[in-house]
């Protein structure tokens, strides 16, 4: 399971991983977009951001639909459900841990013990 896991998730957080394909990410969120639509937000030629939607393409993140000369890319959110889920685990780990340092620090301060006020 630990291997499919592995093979399912490293190319999506590679994918996640540059800031470019989180922005076309996000563009395709809104709703399906061209190639040249997605790279015209960043200062890239077209075989650059090809090269990125490729990318996107191999994690699964997104589907390529081609006519005639016109690509049009649209998201598939289906890979990053499973990468949260992924990131939940740690997600309950951390609430958990900083539970606990909140009550530590809670039972810090009320065992801390209280100034007494200055009398005149």
């Amino acid at each position: 399971m630990v291997e499919y896991i592995s093979h399912t998730l490293d190319p999506v957080f590679n994918a996640l991983g540059d800031a470019t394909r989180r922005a076309m990410l996000r563009q395709l969120a809104q709703s399906p977009r061209t190639v040249t639509e997605l790279a015209a937000p960043h200062a890239m030629s077209l075989a650059a951001a090809s090269k990125h939607i490729k990318v996107l393409e191999s994690a699964g993140l997104i589907a390529r639909d081609v006519q005639g000369r016109t690509h049009t890319c649209r998201l598939n959110a289906g890979p990053l459900a499973s990468a949260q889920e992924w990131l939940n685990t740690y997600e309950k780990f951390w609430t958990s841990r900083l539970d606990a340092l909140e009550a530590l620090l809670k039972s810090d301060d009320a065992a801390k013990p209280k100034p007494k006020p200055k009398s005149k």
